[in-house]
């Protein structure tokens, strides 16, 4: 095979310790290969950037183990271009049984061009997608906690979510703190209510009739507690996170972004974290939907191509466009919404959401790769269409009699 790096190297990473390979080929074509263990610690991984640089190293490729690979990969950026690899392209090879092997397997497929490089963004896009998927967990652990809250409140026989929509807000959050501080009236509670909910006056007396013990009032201090403190977390990284977009004018983007059904300023921001701004490194719109892992799995056998899980891809960015099809799919006139009402009748409502997901993921696509704008093509799309349809089988059926008939084109 044809040498592409006559000098490269490849690492086995791993938690405690990085094996190392490095091959140099002198001008005469002779190989000489040296592998070499390095430790993880700053000071250890620096000999490993000497002793690669010694040998003339410029190109290094290894494995995208866990987490372990990144503290590498920042020492080794801007000295050498760094390869990394998913692990599923070489991890099938037989014969590879010790960290030695591996490190020598990965150097000579580099050696030879063989590997396909992962998308690995710049230091600022790193940066704002750690913030983001930061703020995705603990959005997720505060409403974890607002569960708890429920949970305790039905133990205790109040049944206020039966009749408040929001158990967050301002009117709740005022009969629960006057229940923690002790009061049992439930007339008195349901006076805090404020606005249009003071319309349940009557049901909410009857909802804040339980038994609320010392152990109900202990837990739903903790439980609110630890939702405000979540709660200031999460507006600083919003703001954080708002600072960070600012310089790479993605504003402009988050705007055409927010335009699509479904989406809005939080999934904007997670496409752009996750995605980027430059679609050039994407072929087509379907090569982003399989990186995305909102393409069907192949599971072919016998020449039949049998139904499967979608891949496996970004799992949060698949996460954030599944929840803005969700969002999508409870909106009126247009064609996302449409759509997923027509698929979740005869497929489901999951199926239906990851397939209105693929859909904006591809509009995302040609929205960021063109610079346009969203246009929608209007709810009844899919009426029109079948409509035409059915124009059309009728045409061939008169023209089959010899009628001549023009088919206006629908609008």
């Amino acid at each position: 095979m044809k040498i592409v790096h006559k000098c490269c190297a490849g690492l086995d990473v791993h938690k405690k310790s990085v094996v190392a390979c490095r091959i140099i080929r002198n001008e005469q074509g002779e190989e000489e290969k040296e592998i070499k263990t390095f430790g993880t610690f700053t000071s250890e991984l620096l000999q490993m950037l000497d002793w690669l640089q010694a040998g003339g190293i410029k190109h290094v490729a290894m494995e995208s183990t866990g987490v372990y690979w990144k503290p590498i990969y920042n020492l080794l950026e801007g000295a050498m271009e760094v390869v990394l690899v998913n692990a599923r392209h070489i991890k099938f090879v037989p014969g590879r049984k010790t960290d030695v092997k591996d490190a020598q397997w990965i150097a000579e497929l580099l050696q030879h061009g063989l590997l396909k490089a992962s998308y690995i963004p710049s230091l600022e896009q790193r940066d704002l997608r750690d913030l983001v998927r930061y703020r995705s967990r603990l959005i997720q652990d505060r409403a974890r906690e607002i569960n708890r809250v429920q949970k305790v409140l039905e133990d205790a026989n109040i049944k206020l979510a039966s009749v408040v929509s929001d158990g967050m807000g301002v009117s709740s959050r005022n009969m629960l703190a006057q229940l923690i501080a002790g009061q049992d009236d439930p007339s008195q509670l349901a006076d805090l209510a404020q606005k249009r909910l003071r319309q349940k006056i009557a049901e909410l007396e009857r909802a804040l009739e339980g038994h609320v013990r010392r152990h109900h009032r202990l837990l739903l201090s903790l439980h609110l507690e630890h939702i405000d403190d979540l709660s200031a977390t999460i507006d600083k990284l919003d703001e954080e996170i708002d600072r960070l977009l600012v310089p790479f004018d993605q504003i402009e983007a988050l705007e055409r972004l927010d335009a699509i059904p479904g989406v809005n300023k939080t999934t904007a921001q997670v496409i752009i974290a996750e995605f980027g701004l430059d679609m050039s490194r994407f072929p087509d719109a379907g090569h982003a939907a399989s990186w995305a892992g909102l393409v069907p799995g192949r599971n072919e056998s016998a020449g039949r191509n049998r139904g499967s899980r979608t891949s496996k891809g970004n799992k949060y960015l698949k996460s954030a466009l599944v929840q803005a099809a969700h969002a999508a799919g409870r909106s009126k006139d247009n064609y996302l919404s449409a759509l997923y009402r027509r698929l979740a009748s005869r497929r489901g409502k999951q199926r239906a959401a990851v397939a209105v997901a693929h859909s904006i993921l591809v509009v995302v696509y040609h929205m960021l790769r063109h610079g346009t704008v969203y246009q929608d093509l209007g709810g009844d799309y899919f009426d029109k269409q079948k409509q035409a349809s059915i124009e059309r089988r009728l045409i061939k059926r008169l023209e089959s009699f010899g009628y001549k008939v023009a088919l206006e084109p629908v609008a």
